[in-house]
């Protein structure tokens, strides 16, 4: 019996044993925060477009827009008033580029020589620049973006007294005077 005593006394041991507490599993780790996703690519920052061609000369200052050169002079025969066929063609460009950019305010010049006298010059030198005011107005220039002043023989390109010398002087030049708002 001892032997059956002995069994029965293990059994239970091993049977207490098991029915201890049994160890807690170990809790799970909560799961991972879903990683968050990365942020939506940001538009660029709002850039204004480019400026175009009118946007870019009206910003410009008066001093800037003369020295371009946007308009090209006309020249006149000695004595003469008359508009030559070429400086038409001359004339023609210059309102197209007056008819674009619809904020110059232009002088128009009136330039002689040397010869003549101070009057006479002053005279021929309005009657010069009368005329080509006239056909600006007359391709659709707005008349009020013009005006007409004569120099005769007081503002000369060139001061060599020979007949190139004069030829260039006799002429009129379009200064961009100001812009209209």
């Amino acid at each position: 019996m001892r032997h059956s005593t002995l069994a029965v006394a293990l059994a239970l041991a091993v049977a207490v044993a098991g029915c201890g507490p049994k160890p807690t599993p170990a809790t799970p780790a909560p799961p991972a925060a879903p990683e968050a996703p990365p942020p939506a690519p940001q538009p660029p920052p709002e850039q204004a477009p480019p400026l175009d061609e009118y946007q870019q000369l009206r910003q410009k200052s008066i001093d800037e827009l003369e020295k371009m050169g946007l308009l090209g002079d006309i020249h006149f025969d000695l004595d003469r008033a008359d508009l030559r066929d070429g400086d038409r063609a001359i004339l023609s460009k210059n309102a197209d580029t007056l008819k674009k950019f619809d904020f110059l305010i232009v002088t128009v010049e009136g330039h002689c020589d040397e010869r003549g006298s101070v009057e006479y010059n002053l005279s021929l030198g309005e009657r010069r620049a009368k005329a080509a005011y006239d056909y600006l107005v007359s391709l659709g220039v707005d008349a009020s973006r013009l005006k007409t002043v004569s120099y005769g023989k007081e503002v000369p390109l060139c001061q060599e007294s020979n007949e190139d010398c004069w030829a260039r002087n006799r002429r009129a030049h379009f200064a961009v005077t100001g812009k209209s708002k």
